[in-house]
């Protein structure tokens, strides 16, 4: 038999974490999951935009972002979840694939000239709302450990995953031929 989607339990403006201790909606918990649960949606919009389109390499690294923001999701749900736990499948060898990416990438790139906006290519604007919604998770994770114990590998992992997706969109416009759009404080 199917569950149903809706429990109804959440009507009052709780929802339970993983354990079954209910909490607040906006309690910082929720937010800092549901902030990672934000920018994963929109990771999966880039990766349907991307398609086939793009190399293997970037597919590849975008689904198992995608796996390891659900695990982290799932740590973060976790009221008992402390500074020790792990976050389960997610590991320093995950934040160096992404290093290694960036730095691949961005050998490929012209040097920047001043800062960019966002735009281009619609892949390319899409990893600028990943970049900024990969920003804000991080700072409700940082929120969070001021008042519960979080691992610090969540916090690193979520402040390469803003650096990866500022790359992956300029390499996208410079891939694409579409040229960077860049700030000029007197337009």
């Amino acid at each position: 038999m199917k569950s149903k989607v809706y429990t109804l339990t959440g009507d009052k403006g709780t929802t339970s974490l993983v354990g079954g201790q209910r909490v607040d909606k906006d309690n910082m918990r929720v937010e800092a999951y549901g902030t990672v649960d934000e920018l994963n949606s929109h990771i999966g919009l880039l990766a349907s935009l991307l398609g086939d389109s793009d190399d293997e390499a970037t597919g590849k690294l975008i689904f198992k972002i995608q796996n390891r923001l659900f695990n982290l999701g799932a740590y973060l749900a976790t009221e008992t979840a402390d500074e020790a736990s792990p976050v389960y499948g997610l590991s320093d060898d995950d934040v160096l694939a992404i290093e290694a990416r960036i730095d691949e990438m961005d050998a490929t790139l012209p040097p920047m000239k001043s800062f960019i906006l966002p735009g281009g290519c619609h892949a390319a604007a899409q990893c600028d709302v990943c970049r900024t919604v990969a920003r804000r998770a991080e700072r409700r994770v940082i929120t969070l450990s001021r008042n519960a114990a979080v691992n610090p590998l969540a916090k690193r992992y979520l402040n390469r995953l803003s650096d990866y997706f500022f790359i992956l969109s300029r390499y996208l416009n410079v891939k694409n031929h579409f040229n960077e759009i860049f700030w000029d404080k007197n337009a």
